[in-house]
């Protein structure tokens, strides 16, 4: 991969991404959910770009344990859970075992449910045109999760929107959702990561604040704590 054909950041990732969703601008019932954490910087640009709301939509994946970075399934905001039956089945892995990792995963999505909203609520997603924004898929698990979820909470449309995906991965959502734009499908795809120039973790900090921004655009009202902490971005 030549380092050009890479996004520059998260920010030009979602301004281009949401060049492929122009249909939706300035529709009062479209809402941009932004997977936190690497997704709300690309959902926040996407949002501006169509005048649409912003909020945040938190799913977690579950780990093998001992061996975490292995998938077991993924739960989402609301309690859909999705399980990789292939990895439970290969590795035995008990319904108890799955419990007690879910607990553990929902506990913690909970505590940034609370932390990014400032202990308020979700926006409600029945009757809108949910637009689920990440910054990339690999297996497509966790965007499974929150699709499902977005699904059985009443949403009128479930959109899947990424900057850059496997084929595989786009193709394997689109029996799960109404829409997947994939901006890129390169082969081989490699990782996330690798499609960015600028990959940096995003903070907790700075998903609040880009959800504060997100909400003073649409009432017009900025807040000068957050322009101050766009300097330091």
């Amino acid at each position: 991969m030549e380092r050009s054909e890479a996004f520059r950041d998260r920010a030009d990732a979602g301004r281009q991404l949401a060049g492929h969703l122009h249909e939706y601008a300035r529709r009062p019932d479209v809402l941009v959910l932004g997977l936190p954490r690497g997704g709300v910087p690309v959902a926040f640009e996407v949002a501006r770009a169509l005048e649409a709301q912003l909020d945040v939509f938190l799913v977690r994946k579950l780990g093998v344990p001992g061996h975490e970075e292995l998938a077991l399934g993924a739960i989402a905001s609301g309690g859909a859970r999705v399980l990789n039956d292939e990895v439970v089945r290969s590795l035995h892995i008990s319904e108890e075992t799955i419990a007690s990792v879910a607990a553990d995963e929902q506990r913690e999505l909970e505590r940034r449910e609370r932390l990014y909203r400032d202990g308020g609520g979700p926006t409600p997603v029945a009757g809108h045109r949910a637009i689920l924004v990440d910054d990339g898929l690999a297996t497509g698990a966790s965007m499974r999760a929150a699709a499902v979820a977005v699904a059985e909470q009443g949403a009128d449309e479930v959109v899947v929107a990424v900057p850059v995906a496997p084929p595989a991965a786009c193709a394997a959502l689109e029996d799960e959702v109404d829409r997947v734009v994939c901006a890129r499908t390169p082969e081989p795809f490699y990782v996330v990561g690798a499609w960015y120039r600028d990959f940096s973790e995003v903070s907790d900090h700075h998903v609040r604040e880009l959800l504060r921004r997100a909400a003073d655009l649409r009432t017009g009202e900025p807040r000068a704590e957050a322009h101050a902490a766009d300097a330091g971005w």
